[in-house]
């Protein structure tokens, strides 16, 4: 395994967003040169996404550069003007539910966009492109854990669907145009300066609000939640090792990056309400269309060829999540 190259420039496609954020402050940290692309929509709070682009912005190795993956002119500037070795694409419209109601944004983005990124790298070149997927992609999957070998073609939002689209279309790219192509499969990703359309941000403001919590199928389901810290190290670990060329001729792989140790619903609850000192106010619901029942990521292939797997607990990760949540919010801030 290569050690993480700080020479190289690496483009963040989604830079202001949650895990592009914490990716991008990792590499600058170590002294690498990053350019972060995002259009800054208002899919949640702006001002939250302003906030991660100006500590970002302290450091002189950074660029940002405000821009739409749809843009197919936009994207082809910033490899033009910047020439970045190695791509990291997490631009995407996020969220399950959303993308019931408004499934235009979802193909805009996560097809239309990333074709372009495909594109751009197919043009301008990349020793490594690197792009987000989902643990969305095992949709209503019965076995556990989810391993990269099982059969994923059973999606049920257009989320997952995408998503899987994703890997197909890098595939191809990778076998017809030669270049390396690594697809992360995240679960449930939580922590500082997360995304506030995320059912433990939400839960965080309504407990510390006095409001109700929602939660669906009675309580009973489980996820696989993964510290955002432990994403970011499994994707550090990637970026300078490409993968070699497969049986089918592509220089392609997909990694599941998540905790390996699904946790109740009501267990991350029960420890969110110790971390906030107070106790929740529940409404429960039936499962929601596009939800499943658990998630749950075998990371014995991460493990195997980088030595490396995810194990921040909820109690760590919840107790981090919550002192930054105090400090930013005071606990004033609605959703």
């Amino acid at each position: 395994m290569k050690e993480f190259d700080a020479s190289k420039s690496y483009l963040i496609t989604g830079g202001a967003g949650f895990i592009g954020f914490h990716l991008s402050k990792r590499l600058l940290e170590q002294g690498a040169r990053v350019i972060g692309f995002d259009n800054m929509n208002d899919y949640y709070d702006v001002s939250l996404k302003e906030a991660r682009l100006a500590i970002l912005q302290e450091f002189a190795a950074y660029t940002f550069v405000r821009g739409d993956l749809a843009d197919k002119e936009a994207v082809y500037l910033v490899f033009e003007t910047y020439k970045p070795q190695i791509i990291v694409n997490l631009g995407a419209q996020a969220g399950v539910r959303y993308s019931i109601d408004n499934p235009d944004a979802y193909v805009s983005s996560n097809l239309v966009g990333f074709f372009h990124i495909l594109e751009a790298c197919r043009h301008y070149g990349t020793e490594h492109l690197v792009f987000a997927s989902s643990s969305s992609v095992y949709g209503g999957n019965q076995k556990v854990p989810f391993s990269t070998e099982d059969k994923v073609d059973g999606p049920v939002s257009l989320y997952a669907a995408t998503k899987k689209s994703n890997e197909l279309m890098a595939h191809a790219y990778s076998k017809l145009y030669g270049y390396p192509v690594t697809g992360l499969r995240f679960f449930t990703v939580y922590g500082p300066m997360g995304r506030p359309d995320m059912a433990y941000f939400k839960f965080a403001v309504r407990i510390m609000e006095g409001r109700p919590i929602q939660i669906y199928n009675n309580g009973d389901m489980l996820r696989d939640f993964t510290y955002i810290d432990d994403i970011v190290t499994g994707v550090c670990n990637i970026l300078c090792n490409p993968p070699a060329v497969n049986e089918q001729g592509a220089a392609y792989r997909i990694y599941n990056i998540g905790n390996n140790k699904p946790v109740k619903l009501m267990d991350f609850i029960t420890t969110l309400e110790r971390c906030l000192g107070r106790e929740a106010v529940k409404e429960y619901y039936p499962m929601q269309p596009g939800d499943v029942y658990q998630t749950y990521a075998d990371v014995s292939e991460l493990t195997k060829d980088f030595g490396f797997r995810p194990d921040t607990s909820i109690e760590e990760g919840l107790a981090a999540f919550v002192a930054w949540f105090q400090e930013y919010y005071g606990f004033t801030r609605g959703v």
